[in-house]
This record gives C-alpha cells, structure tokens and sequence, in this order.
C-alpha cells in the first residue's frame, strides 16, 4: 500500500473568507477515539479542530452506545434487586414495587445530557475550536464543513473518528419502531412484551438483560453454536447459563432468514442446526449483528484515503492512511470496536504527529461485557492457545468461593488464568463475576509488566474483595493449589 503526500488540488481565494483559519490538528468525529485524539493533540500544543456532525459531542459512546445502556442496566438491575433480593437482605419495602418506565429513561437521558456538557467542558478549558456539521474533505487538507453555515477550514494533519453504525442483514428492513437497532431500544416508549434479539453478542446480551429485569420475553437467536463467539468458549458457556437462570431464552445454530412486521406483531423466521424452519413472534425484535464503519459523506476519495471492501480505512501501523498527512481511528479502522482502544489509538496518533514515539500492545486491549454478572477478558483465549500450538496451564476459581461474594449473594462465575506451561508468564485472563469490568484492570497491568502468575499469587489482596479471586486463580495455574477450595 502506497502512501502519498497531501494533495492540494482546489485554490480557495481567501478574500472571500472560504477558509476560516489553519489548524495543525483537524478531527472529524467527537466519540471517544475523536475528543480524546483532540486532548492530546491540544496539550502537545497543537492548534486543533474538533468536526461533529450532530449537535451533541461524544459520539456514539456517549450518545446512544456505552454510557446510556450503562444507564438502564444500572436501573434495572436495582429493580431486579428490589424485588428479588431486598427481603433477604431484611429489607421489607411496603407496598407494591412498581416501575416508572419514563424516569428510567428520563434519568438515562439525563445521564447522557451530563456527560456530554462535560466533553463540552474539556473541549473549552483545552481550548480546541468545535464545529458543529458534516466534515468532508475538498482535497488533503482543506476539509468542508456543512453545517447552519457551509465553511472551509484548513489542516496540516486530520484524523478520521467516524465510527460505526449499527449494522444489519440484507433482507431486514429496519423501521425503528418495532424492528429496531441498538439506539432505538434505548428510547423505547414501553416495556416490550417479548423482545427478539437477533445476535448473541455484546449489545443484544445487555439489552436483552435489561428488558428480562423489567418483565420482558427475551428470545435470543445467534447464528453460532454459542454466545459471544470470539470470548472465551468457558465465559460464553457460564454467561449463558446464568442467563437462562435469569429467564433469557437462548436458540444457537439459528440462521435467521425472514423478519416482517403486521401491525405491533414482529415474525421472526430461521433455519435451525438441522435445517428446520423455525418461527418467533414478538411485538419488539432488536438487530444486534455487530457494527459496521461508518464513512458516508467523508469524500474520502478526494483526499487520496484508500477504504478497503470492508468499509474500513485502510492504514498502517501508525495509523497513517494512503494520504500521508491524515490518520484515521477507532471503529473506522480494523480491530476491536471499543471505546478504549479508540481512545489508545487517538492518543497515539496525537503523540505520532507530535514526533514522539508511541505504542499499543492490542493483544492487551481488555474486552467487556457489562451484563450482570460482568464478564471481561484480556489476552489470549484456550482456542486461540490452542490453534497457535502454545503450550499451555490454565487456574480457575469460582466466585462462590469468596467470602465476599457470598455476603453480596453475587457467587456466579470464576476467573481463570493461562500462563505459558515453561515461562509461567500470564497470557490470557477470563472473568466472569461481579466488578469483573474493573478486575480486569489488574490483569491489564499485570501483563503489561510480563508477570508470571507466581507474581499475581504472591500479591497481597485485600480481604474480603472479589479480587482474590484472581490470586486464587494465579495460585491454581502456577502449582494447582488455590487457597480456599
């Protein structure tokens, strides 16, 4: 893949103010990859630009993805306890506890509506100049932006933080009334009654989990022979049995080949392992077959930056696209679809255009679901171990084990860890339990550091947490002999 230097193919005449000003740094798209990248560039003392096509910062993310869903699984997750779990607990509330549907998203709202004024915040006190309208280049280096008023601004470098949209199947038509994607099942106007979900990944699980607590069928229907495929085969394995004792029906191996709606009635139709048609009716069905890049309008094309079939841009290992001068990051290019590692990718590339030298480990950028139990995993999974023909020793313990897993009544799940059988250098950590999505921070760490898991076994962890579990399991991988079971 070639990589040319900047093009300037139009003459702007600046008496007539085309371009407003020049920028060292310009960013298109204010997600988390986009306004951290501007940050970072903002305090290498760059001159920077921040593109954002809709009125509200934060993309995604913030908007309708990470903070939001957050929002109503923290909600309903008090309501499952409330009127699960409070009477054991000695907790009598009287009266009936019921829901208030519209403050749950009311409060979700509001949530969204904080988090973005505090992007706002940053973007002021660091002094980067926000534009708000789609952003899409003219040449290299001059960048168009198409808002309540058309301008033209000038930059030396540009980083692309488009992101992704919700993806889908070709024979689906989506309405976003009963057929619906991941941001309209954040603003519904009622509890389902059943809840299809097409897709047993990440955003389908925690949606799905969500409307279960609320009283909500949920059917989900994956095409694969288990849910989330790429995680470890043992998380997929416990995260669906601890669903379906939450009452989340599961259909693996299910080729979904029809969706039509008749009025509030979704059908849902599809082939199982066996070929046999098999057929679901639901007033609500959520699309969750992952995300796809998203670069429509960018004019990607007039500025010499290359987008491979998959939709992505093509870069290289500085991120830098066909076009010498511009990067791209984040959901728009390959890897993981998460909001850290667009962040990670964002820093890079501002430190890359400041001459420093950078780097991110991907192998241990952690992987999240925040379903209750959580689940996190960073490194390698037994499959990839195995296909590479790594030798290998795995440890695992169970959360029931702990002390203060079983005073929370959270004893669910286990953490595991593989170490290399020769090294005992830690190369893969799986969890699935509560706070599992802040417990993988000390597995992050520690493979940062190359540690062996004798060095995890040998830390101290205070007691009672659920972090000792992952001594526990450190103690299991390096001589098979856990503590407390």
């Amino acid at each position: 893949m070639g990589y040319e230097e900047p093009r300037n193919i139009c003459i702007f005449d600046a008496q007539k103010n085309l371009i407003m000003s020049i920028y060292d740094v310009a960013i298109i798209g204010s997600g988390p990859g986009g306004y951290v990248a501007a940050i970072r560039c903002a305090q290498l003392g760059l001159k920077t630009a921040l593109i954002e096509k809709y009125d509200t910062l934060g993309g995604t993310c913030l908007n309708v993805g990470c903070i939001p869903s957050k929002s109503l699984l923290d909600s309903s997750h008090h309501y499952e306890d409330a009127i699960k779990h409070f009477s054991e607990h000695g907790i009598d509330v009287q009266g009936e506890i019921k829901i208030n549907f519209k403050q749950m998203i009311d409060r979700k709202a509001a949530v969204v509506d904080q988090t973005t004024k505090g992007i706002d915040f940053l973007m002021n006190k660091n002094k980067i100049e926000v534009f708000h309208g789609l952003g899409s280049f003219v040449d290299a280096t001059h960048i168009q932006i198409e808002g309540k008023k058309k301008q033209v601004i000038e930059a030396k470098k540009t980083i692309i933080a488009t992101g992704s949209k919700p993806g889908s199947l070709p024979f689906i038509e989506l309405d976003k009334e009963r057929i619906i994607t991941s941001t309209e099942a954040l603003s519904l106007k009622e509890i389902p009654k059943h809840l299809i979900v097409i897709g047993g990944g990440v955003i389908g699980l925690e949606l799905g989990q969500v409307y279960r607590r609320l009283g909500a069928e949920v059917s989900v229907i994956e095409y694969a022979d288990r849910i989330t495929p790429v995680m470890d085969a043992g998380l997929s394995k416990e995260l669906m049995k601890v669903m379906k004792k939450q009452g989340v029906k599961f259909f693996l191996s299910h080729g979904v080949n029809k969706v039509n709606r008749k009025g509030k009635e979704v059908e849902v139709r599809a082939l199982d392992k066996k070929g046999a048609e098999v057929q679901f009716k639901g007033d609500y069905c959520l699309v969750s077959v992952g995300r796809r890049p998203y670069t429509e309008g960018l004019n990607a094309q007039a500025a010499g930056v290359q987008i491979n079939e998959k939709g992505q841009v093509e870069v290289n290992d500085h991120l830098q696209t066909t076009a010498s001068n511009i990067f791209a990051i984040g959901d728009v290019v390959r890897g993981a679809m998460l909001a850290h590692k667009a962040e990670e990718e964002g820093v890079l590339v501002a430190e890359h255009i400041a001459g420093q030298k950078p780097h991110i480990n991907y192998n241990l950028i952690p992987n999240v679901i925040y379903t209750w139990p959580e689940v996190a995993a960073v490194g390698k999974t037994e499959e990839e171990l195995k296909a590479a023909g790594i030798a290998y020793k795995a440890g695992q313990f169970p959360m029931r084990a702990l002390g203060r897993a079983r005073a929370s009544m959270d004893t669910d799940g286990f953490v595991k860890i593989l170490a290399d059988e020769t090294t005992d250098e830690v190369l893969g950590v799986h969890m699935i339990g509560a706070r599992a999505a802040d417990l993988i921070a000390e597995a992050v760490t520690a493979m940062e550091f190359r540690a062996s898991a004798e060095d995890i076994a040998r830390m101290s962890h205070s007691h009672p947490t659920y972090a000792e579990a992952v001594k526990e399991a450190a103690l299991a991988a390096t001589e098979n002999r856990p503590l407390h079971i």
